[in-house]
């Protein structure tokens, strides 16, 4: 499963639970070089989304880049109470996206723009 487009990670799920629930892998940086194409990896990246919301997840991190890509596939759980998904800045910085979604959250709580 591959999490973002800008730092590329594979989520393997533990057959075993026991000792770990997941094991994360980071993609070489040449991996797109080699048959994996840009579409690709967003095309995975909902996939994973949409599996991970029908599991019951309660936090989801995104890339601020990678949820650009997807922008329909991340409304559409923005007034769900699960998963919450969470925008961070990518390795080339902050887009401004994660904050602006704060900001339109405090908003909406508390009915005024306070930050």
């Amino acid at each position: 499963m591959v999490k973002g487009i800008s730092r590329r990670v594979v989520v393997v799920d533990s057959p075993d639970q026991r000792f770990f629930e997941q094991a994360i892998f980071i993609v070489r940086n040449d991996a797109a070089g080699e048959g994996v194409t840009a579409r690709e990896l967003v095309e995975e990246a909902r996939r994973v989304l949409h599996a991970l919301a029908r599991e019951n997840y309660a936090v989801i991190y995104l890339t601020e880049q990678a949820a650009a890509q997807m922008e329909a596939d991340v409304n559409r759980y923005k007034d769900e109470l699960t998963p919450a998904i969470i925008l961070i800045p990518g390795k080339e910085g902050s887009l401004g996206i994660g904050m602006a979604n704060v900001k339109s959250a405090v908003e909406r709580a508390v009915g005024a723009d306070i930050l």
